[in-house]
């Protein structure tokens, strides 16, 4: 998958924005790097893509989810159509990474790739799909974060009783700590990284061996064949395809690490491979702990009722709080370290974005002391914060937002692959270090087929009969995104907003062929 020449065609001759282009607007355009540092090495990326996916650990979550809809053999069997099509997604977005590694990534490579005519719509839909979709990863990591939290105490003690304003609480302590941290200590990222990625490793060789070592078994038939349907879904076919998704979400958001290419060395050869390969580790692993999950469950109606299936799973497996306790609360580490990867990333994204005008120029600032995009770090972070917030009324107001994240993303990876595709086959595509070659255009359809067949089942309700509780809200709140995009493009965007910055994309071109030379 490698191509020994690369040329990138000259960007098109764009006015670009007053906003945007100001000379007087110090957001670090000018400088060496466009104000930021290159620190990750290849070995960090690649383990901080290993470790921001946390493939297996999210199968943890999802576990018991898979007792309403297609039971076991769904989530087994179904690695065998999800794995194909998310490598073929990781391997779309990896070659367009490679041909320029910037920060805007979909919204960025759609903006080159898109038909010229309609190009600057097509690029800003994207890029407000993308930056809240982001927004929304953020906020559903963090809860995960404090749920795992709050669990590990109501094991603890069992007589606390969780309130929703202890959950904020808790979600404005890790979003805090984390802020301060990307804020005073970015170059100590890539080693926290680089170790939260071994333990990912490491922590699946524990939980495999101290489960097949002391949990009961479950049968063969059990694990491989037996189908659930507790959902209210009659049809099997529909409830199987629901069992997909479950898997999908620990496969999204793969583009964590292209968001922070500006800031790794070599980049256009460190990306694609970090991403690319990071994913197939990471499918061995998720398919490794569900059959050990499966095998090992214990009593399938506490698990289908647990807050966190982890815990009971452990609890079943060792008889023992402070064991169970250890093991989830070095998971955390790994959940905690997944969402400084979002906090980093969503904040790159917002620089990015800011500085190609879509967002006000003043997100788009880099600090001369931190070199880091400091007010884009907290941007959304104070969303975020401000969208907990709904967990006041009921969880089920919050949730609608975080259902934005697994299709608003799939959308946006659609979308990229798309205008990739009929780049290709127009012969509008460069070549790039890290190329698809002849399998390019195979790979990009079942990329596309994949992302729309899954993004179907996405919206579908996910128990029936529907109620304001057990609502899937993904496609409203999506449909939301879509009329504020609309709505803002003919307010605002159509007659003010010219594209991307080229200005920005020179320097990052230059800075990367200085940055490969070296």
């Amino acid at each position: 998958m490698t191509s020994p020449t690369y040329e990138m065609k000259p960007t098109e001759s764009v006015q670009v924005s007053s906003s945007v282009a100001d000379d007087n607007v110090d957001y670090g355009a000018k400088r060496s790097q466009t104000g930021v540092r290159r620190i990750f090495s290849y070995t960090q990326m690649y383990f901080f893509a290993l470790g921001y996916m946390s493939s297996w650990e999210a199968m943890a979550t999802n576990i018991g989810l898979v007792f309403y809809n297609g039971g076991p053999r769904a989530i087994v069997w179904g690695f065998f159509i999800v794995i194909p099509g998310v490598l073929c997604q990781v391997a779309s977005l990896s070659e367009m990474a490679s041909m320029l590694p910037i920060a805007g990534v979909q919204y960025h490579f759609t903006w080159e790739l898109a038909p010229s005519r309609h190009k600057r719509f097509i690029t800003w839909v994207q890029g407000w799909v993308t930056w809240f979709s982001w927004v929304a990863l953020l906020a559903g990591i963090t809860n995960i974060a404090a749920n795992v939290t709050t669990t590990l105490a109501t094991t603890n003690y069992p007589n606390y009783v969780v309130q929703p304003w202890h959950t904020i609480l808790v979600m404005y302590a890790y979003l805090a700590f984390l802020g301060l941290t990307t804020m005073y200590g970015f170059f100590l990222i890539p080693w926290i990284e680089f170790m939260a990625g071994v333990l990912h490793v490491v922590l699946w060789l524990v939980f495999v061996v101290v489960l097949l070592t002391l949990a009961p078994h479950k049968s063969d038939e059990f694990v491989w064949l037996e189908k659930a349907n507790g959902s209210g879904w009659n049809s099997d076919f529909v409830s199987f395809n629901l069992g997909l998704v479950l898997i999908t979400w620990g496969f999204v958001g793969f583009d964590a690490s292209a968001h922070i290419s500006e800031e790794t060395r070599k980049a256009k050869f460190v990306i694609p491979r970090a991403m690319f390969w990071s994913i197939c580790l990471n499918a061995i692993l998720a398919f490794g702990i569900v059959l050990v999950f499966l095998y090992c469950l214990g009593d399938v109606k506490d698990i289908s009722v647990a807050t966190y299936p982890l815990m009971t799973i452990c609890l079943a497996a060792t008889n023992s709080v402070a064991a169970s306790s250890a093991l989830l609360a070095a998971i955390l580490c790994t959940i905690i370290s997944g969402t400084l990867g979002s906090v980093v990333s969503a904040s790159r994204l917002t620089w990015a974005w800011a500085r190609d005008g879509a967002l006000p120029a003043y997100f788009a600032y880099i600090s001369p002391k931190h070199r880091i995009p400091i007010r884009a770090v907290w941007l959304p972070i104070v969303v975020v914060m401000l969208l907990s917030l709904l967990n006041l009324a009921n969880y089920t107001a919050f949730s609608v937002i975080i259902s934005l994240s697994t299709f608003g993303l799939y959308q946006s990876y659609f979308i990229a692959i798309a205008c990739m595709l009929h780049a290709r086959l127009t012969g509008r595509l460069t070549t790039a270090p890290w190329s698809l070659g002849k399998y390019g255009v195979a790979i990009n359809a079942f990329a596309l087929l994949f992302t729309a067949w899954l993004g179907i089942f996405m919206v579908f309700p996910s128990y029936l009969p529907i109620t304001t509780t057990n609502m899937n809200y993904a496609l409203p709140i999506n449909v939301f995104v879509w009329i504020f995009a609309i709505v803002f493009w003919f307010v605002w965007g159509k007659n003010s907003w010219q594209g991307l910055n080229n200005k920005v994309i020179d320097k990052v071109v230059a800075d990367g062929d200085r940055d490969t030379k070296d």
